[in-house]
């Protein structure tokens, strides 16, 4: 049952969050609208379309995905930061101290670092992600007594600001998840999204590629990202049915695509 939409929350979101859900709203869509008891960003089309932009912590989403897809299909949009801006704000929090340009740059591949606790909706045929590559502005300001990350030696965030989007994919099967492997390791696509049954190691047909085996550590190697996001990476694709586990090497498992 879709509500009229109400001030839920608004107040408490982060300026980038408001600015994509600006961004991505079309005429028509309303906004902060009560769904089945839960509040929903973005409600399109009557409540067919859910749209839900979520900048981390997936996990923290999954009762109110498994209660919103019985009956609509739910849009996760999550924003990678392609480019972020590191911005030091006085304690007034309007002076500006300093702006540096972060040396990291994200990709649509980050979405694995929070998909692992919600990966298994994936297969779903109501669920769908969409990630969002972004140019955003990190704003810090001295936490003078309130609560800082050590990592950030005393600055607290103050608010994470949209600059502008710069690139857009939809991920909607196992396979659009499974397409970030490299190519050359690919057999034949999971056509239901299903675990893939294992067959000696190979897939049965003479005329089909043979998928190679591989670990995590190849995953990271071949994708130059770190082991643990080729862990999360790797986990989050077995869990959709995107690769099998096809034996072990040592301490670690290995899979198949």
């Amino acid at each position: 049952m879709v509500k009229p939409p109400g001030h839920i929350g608004v107040m408490r979101e982060m300026s980038l969050h408001a600015a994509l859900k600006a961004w991505y709203a079309q005429p028509g869509d309303t906004l902060e609208t009560r769904v089945d008891g839960y509040v929903v960003d973005i409600v399109r089309e009557e409540g067919a379309l859910l749209i839900e932009i979520q900048t981390g912590n997936f996990s923290a989403m999954r009762g109110k995905l498994a209660a919103l897809t019985r009956n609509h299909h739910v849009r996760l949009v999550y924003p990678a930061p392609a480019e972020k801006w590191i911005v030091r704000l006085a304690p007034d929090e309007q002076t500006e101290l300093s702006r540096r340009r972060s040396p990291k740059r994200g990709q649509t591949l980050d979405v694995f670092r929070e998909l692992p606790g919600i990966a298994r909706f994936v297969a779903h045929p109501n669920f769908s992600i969409e990630v969002l590559l972004v140019r955003a502005e990190e704003v810090l300001c001295a936490a003078n007594g309130r609560r800082a990350s050590w990592r950030r030696n005393g600055w607290r965030i103050l608010d994470r600001r949209l600059i502008d989007v710069v690139g857009r994919q939809m991920l909607e099967t196992p396979n659009d998840f499974r397409a970030f492997l490299p190519v050359e390791w690919l057999g034949r696509p999971a056509a239901t999204g299903r675990v893939l049954h294992e067959t000696g190691g190979h897939y049965s047909a003479d005329n089909e590629p043979q998928a190679r085996t591989f670990t995590t550590r190849d995953l990271a190697g071949a994708l130059r990202i770190s082991r643990s996001l080729a862990r999360k990476m790797a986990y989050c694709l077995r869990q959709m049915g995107a690769i099998a586990v096809a034996g072990r090497q040592g301490n670690s498992l290995v899979y198949q695509a």
